[in-house]
């Protein structure tokens, strides 16, 4: 069974994950990318293939996370928010085990927002940000859309499975260079950190056989369960 592998900007966020992350069948794995969407879409190209034919060590389940910018006036400095759609480059790639993830969190303690996360090639602020919050957007980063849109190339016909989690650092009234964004900043590692186990727990809940194998389903349930 073919593991977990996690994206992340920065080296800070690479470290919060993987002392979070749990041992799990098939192993997790974190890379960090350096920021922007240049540099993801070159390591999620290094990482995973367009090819229809399965491939030996691709990873079963990807997710990208890490801090990001809000959107919404409504969120706070520390509120997490699980994409459940990915804007970038004209697209909208969807994340339909959102709801999955967002419960794993929730079920660690960690509250939880679900709703349209947007990738952009530049820092957003003023009325650009305004204008996306305005399309109903949660939260902005740099790197999830190169991501997801290679994992919906991955695997033709569905895709592999994908998930974009933000902690927010800065808002439209908290600017990202402020003292108080610094101390969110070191709020927002430790939720990465309490986030490690509940994405090893998505990731082995999307290797679950499909219905029809009910012994393979129940060993893989089991599996979750153990994490």
């Amino acid at each position: 069974m073919s593991g977990l592998l996690v994206f992340t900007a920065l080296g800070l966020e690479a470290r919060a994950l993987r002392e979070g992350l749990p041992s799990m069948p098939g192993g997790a794995k974190v890379v960090r990318t350096g920021m922007g969407p240049r540099n993801a879409a070159a390591y999620a190209a290094r990482a995973l293939t367009a090819s229809r034919e399965p491939v030996a060590g691709r990873p079963g389940a990807v997710a990208v996370a890490g801090v990001g910018g809000a959107l919404d006036r409504r969120l706070r400095p520390g509120d997490v928010v699980v994409a459940s759609e990915v804007w970038w480059d004209g697209q909208t790639l969807p994340c339909p085990s959102a709801r999955l993830l967002q419960a794993e969190l929730a079920r660690a303690g960690v509250p939880v927002v679900t709703g349209p996360l947007v990738t952009s090639g530049h820092l957003v602020s003023g009325a650009e940000r305004g204008g996306l919050a305005a399309r109903g957007a949660l939260v902005v980063d740099m790197e999830s859309g190169p991501v997801a849109a290679a994992c919906a190339e991955a695997a033709p016909g569905g895709g592999l499975p994908f998930a974009a989690v933000r902690i927010v650092v800065d808002t439209p009234d908290v600017p990202l260079l402020r003292p108080a964004t610094l101390r969110g900043g070191a709020r927002a590692l430790r939720t990465l950190r309490r986030a490690g186990r509940p994405l090893a727990r998505w990731a082995l809940a999307q290797l679950i056989t499909p219905a029809g194998a009910d012994g393979a389903a129940g060993a893989h349930q089991e599996e979750v369960r153990s994490i």
